[in-house]
């Protein structure tokens, strides 16, 4: 596998996060940590988009009696509008 060198910049815990690992053995050294803990959240994200799609698709094909009714569009982000409102109050 190829290898492109690029300087980064790590906040002190993230880059003993990385230093950890090496110490723990998981890798060999900061460079291989970092590269493998991107391809972990690379994966861990392949997988939630994955699931979240299988379940938009089983939703969809539920024949149309049963699905649940909504109720008026503007309560789908009443929750929502009200946590702004609040953090807006505490800032």
């Amino acid at each position: 596998m190829s290898a492109r060198k690029q300087s980064v910049s790590f906040t002190e815990a993230a880059f003993a996060f990385a230093e950890d690992l090496v110490r723990s053995g998981e890798y060999p050294n900061v460079s291989a940590a970092v590269s493998g803990e991107l391809v972990r959240a690379r994966a861990a994200r392949e997988a939630e988009r994955a699931l979240l799609e299988a379940e938009v698709a089983r939703r969809l094909s539920l024949p149309i009696d049963e699905w649940a009714p909504l109720g008026e569009p503007s309560d789908l982000t009443l929750v929502a509008r009200a946590r702004l409102v609040a953090r807006g109050q505490e800032e």
